[in-house]
């Protein structure tokens, strides 16, 4: 944070971050103005105002200031930020072209290249974003991050060889991350590999045994593999007796091919072991 520390800039700034973080965005964006009185050139308080005006979806508010402090300092972190928001603003091209100009940067700037080849993606340009995340993995090969990146590309890209490839390789170097085993997960479940799709989702439920949907995709390995019974199991876990899980469930149980179809809600949450509240007979 800026400023001396304790400094009444610095508990401002620490305040703003506090309620961004929770969400109380009117709160954050009252504090971050505050700051920015005391000191209008401060980028923490210029970052704070940009994601709070974003999670308020006032992303057009958050193009001046983030502009401003962009051109009084070269600062990736604002530059790519600032591109973000021109994309949400509806400003596409000036985003992208931002984010391009950001990307050229060397060093290089690795989130600049991430936050570009997502915008890429969801605009469905995925194989364009694919090349942007191998420049960026030419620049920074040890990154396990853009591996992930690169392999959730290839999955959204119906490129299954290639995202298990790149996911198994990302996995050697981490293999205590559950975002790289339930994605590699899913790529080999999409692509009918069942049996290590659910020795995957073991790994990750080892680490993460809370995880309702990977513990809702391994009964659909479990129940393809002709193993209904523990994929049911696992489904009764998911659903737990909480109401908000049952769409989850019954569509798990729905989609396999093994599975089973309820017309009724208090169908689905009967068989399930639950005993719902105001359930329609």
């Amino acid at each position: 944070m800026s400023g001396k520390p304790n400094s009444p800039l610095a508990q401002l700034l620490q305040q703003a971050f506090l309620a961004l973080r929770a969400k109380q965005f009117d709160i954050a964006r009252q504090l971050a103005t505050e700051a920015l009185k005391s000191n209008r050139t401060d980028r923490n308080a210029v970052l704070i105002l940009a994601h709070t005006l974003l999670g308020q979806e006032r992303a057009e508010e958050a193009i001046a200031p983030l502009e401003k402090a962009a051109k009084r300092n070269s600062d990736p972190e604002i530059e790519t930020l600032l591109g973000h928001v021109l994309c949400a603003a509806r400003r596409r091209s000036d985003g992208l072209a931002q984010l391009r100009r950001t990307t050229a940067r060397r060093p290089p700037y690795l989130p600049a290249f991430q936050e570009l080849a997502g915008q890429l993606a969801n605009a469905g340009e995925v194989g364009e974003a694919v090349g942007m995340i191998e420049q960026a993995l030419a620049l920074a090969p040890a990154s396990v991050d853009l591996q992930l990146d690169l392999g959730r590309m290839h999955v959204r890209n119906n490129n299954r060889a290639k995202a298990r490839t790149v996911l198994t390789a990302a996995r050697a170097i981490g293999p205590g991350r559950t975002d790289i085993l339930t994605e590699l997960a899913w790529a080999e479940l999409l692509d009918g590999a069942y049996a290590e799709a659910a020795d995957t989702y073991r790994h990750a439920l080892g680490l993460r045994p809370d995880d309702a949907l990977s513990r809702a995709n391994l009964a659909i390995c479990l129940m393809e593999m002709g193993e209904r019974d523990g994929g049911e199991a696992a489904l009764r876990s998911v659903y737990g007796g909480r109401p908000q899980m049952l769409s989850r469930a019954a569509l798990t149980l729905a989609a396999s091919s093994h599975g089973r179809f309820f017309f009724r809600p208090s169908a689905a949450a009967k068989f399930l072991g639950a005993r719902p509240e105001r359930a329609t007979p």
